[in-house]
C-alpha cells in the first residue's frame, strides 16, 4: 500500500504525495532543474549538496539507473521530489531502478505531487527550506525551517585523497582542485591528452605549485562561493603564477572572488539543460547545462577582468575572461551529460592556453 508524505514550505504551503526511496524525515533547501533528459547526472551531482530537488520534467526513472553515467560516487541531495516514478524502466543498459537506489543511498523520495504547481511557488517567493514528513504537518512543523542552511558544503563532497588520472600519451599535467567535481570535467580533460591529478579543494597552492602543472582546473561544486574563504586566499596566491587556469560553475565564482569580484545568491538559480548563454563578443547564444544558486556581480570584477558571457534570460554573469592572465572560467557546465554539449569546445581553448603557454 502506498505510504503519505507531506512537503512543507517554509512559507506555509504544504504538498501530499506518496513516499518513495529511503523512509526519513529531512530539511532542506528547495530548489527546482528544468532537465527534461539526465536525471542520472542530477542525482549524482555534488552540486545539490543540502538540497531538495524537484524535477519539473513529470516522468523520472524512465530509463532505470545505469552507474556508468553518474556524475560521483553517490547522491550529495537531501531528498528528491518527481510527479511520477516509472517502477518498470526500459532501456538495455538499464541495472535497476530509480526507488531501490534512492534506499539503498538513503535518499527520501515523494512523487504525486503538482510539481508544476511547486516549481511556480518557488519562482515567486524564491528558493526557500522545506521538510518531507509522513505526519500531517500542522504549524509547530514549521518552527526552525527558517533556520536550516546549508554549511560546509564543499568540505562535505571534496575528494579526501589525491588520485590520478591519465591517457597513454599525455601531453599536458593539470591540477583539478576538486570542489565537488563531476566524473565528465576530468574525462573531458583525459581523452583530450591530459593527465589530470585530482586534489582536494582545501589544498594549498604551495601543494599545487609543486607538481608544476600546465594548467590548473578549478571544479564545481555546491554552496556560497563565500563560504570558502581559505580557498579563495590559496587561490589569489596561485593566480600569481599566471598557470593556465579554467573554472567552471564555483571555481568560477571562487577565482572571480579570489580576484576581488563580489557574489550574491539569486531568487531560485538556474538549474536545468536549457540556459542561453550569450558570447559578449560574438553574440552568439549557446544552450547550457547550469546548477547554481549563486552569481558574479559583473559590476564589481576589476580592471583586469570582464564578463564574456551573459545570461539571455536575467543578464547575469555567466562568464569571466582576465586580461593579465591565461585564464578564463564559466558559470554553466561545457563537460554536460546529459545535456547540451554547445560549449565544449571551451576544453580545446584550455588545451591551446596551455599549449601557447608552454611555446612562450
Amino acid at each position: 500500500m502506498e505510504k503519505k508524505a507531506y512537503l512543507m514550505l517554509e512559507n506555509g504551503d504544504i504538498y501530499e504525495g506518496f513516499a518513495f526511496g529511503a523512509e526519513k524525515e529531512i530539511v532542506g533547501e528547495l530548489v527546482f532543474t528544468t532537465a527534461m533528459t539526465g536525471y542520472l547526472e542530477t542525482l549524482t551531482d555534488p552540486s545539490y549538496f543540502g538540497q531538495i530537488v524537484c524535477q519539473t520534467f513529470p516522468l523520472i526513472g524512465n530509463y532505470g539507473m545505469i552507474p556508468s553515467d553518474f556524475e560521483s560516487k553517490k547522491p550529495y541531495l537531501k531528498a528528491y521530489i518527481v510527479r511520477e516514478w516509472c517502477q518498470q524502466p526500459s532501456n538495455f543498459r538499464c541495472e535497476g531502478v530509480i526507488d531501490t537506489f534512492l534506499k539503498e543511498k538513503d535518499i527520501p523520495g515523494i512523487y504525486g505531487i503538482d510539481t508544476r504547481c511547486l516549481t511556480k511557488t518557488v519562482r515567486e517567493y524564491g528558493v526557500m527550506n522545506a521538510k518531507l514528513m509522513y505526519t500531517k504537518p500542522d504549524l509547530s512543523d514549521a518552527e526552525g525551517l527558517k533556520d536550516f542552511k546549508v554549511v560546509d558544503a564543499v568540505k562535505s563532497v571534496m575528494t579526501d585523497k589525491t588520485e590520478v588520472f591519465e591517457p597513454e600519451n599525455p601531453k599536458y599535467h593539470v591540477v583539478m582542485m576538486d570542489f565537488g567535481a563531476k566524473y565528465n570535467i576530468r574525462r573531458e580533460l583525459v581523452k583530450r591528452g591530459c593527465k589530470v591529478t585530482i586534489v582536494p579543494g582545501s589544498t594549498s597552492a604551495e601543494e599545487i605549485k609543486a607538481m608544476n602543472p600546465d594548467g590548473l582546473m578549478l571544479s564545481n561544486g555546491p554552496g556560497d562561493p563565500q563560504d570558502n574563504q581559505e580557498i579563495i586566499a590559496q587561490l589569489r596566491i596561485l593566480s600569481e603564477e599566471k598557470i593556465p587556469t579554467f573554472g567552471i560553475c564555483l571555481g568560477h565564482q571562487l577565482f572571480a572572488a579570489s580576484q576581488g569580484a563580489k557574489t550574491k545568491k539569486l531568487k531560485y538559480g538556474h538549474r536545468g539543460e536549457n540556459q542561453p548563454a550569450v558570447d559578449v563578443k560574438t553574440g552568439r547564444v549557446y544552450i547550457t547545462s547550469q546548477n547554481h544558486g549563486y552569481a558574479v556581480i559583473s559590476e564589481s570584477l576589476p580592471e583586469t577582468a570582464y564578463a564574456s558571457f551573459i545570461n539571455a534570460n536575467d543578464g547575469t554573469c555567466e562568464g569571466v575572461a582576465y586580461t593579465n592572465m591565461p585564464a578564463f572560467t564559466v558559470q554553466f557546465h561545457p563537460e554536460a551529460c546529459g545535456g547540451p554539449l554547445d560549449t565544449s569546445f571551451l576544453f580545446d581553448k584550455f588545451i591551446k592556453m596551455m599549449e601557447d603557454n608552454k611555446n612562450a
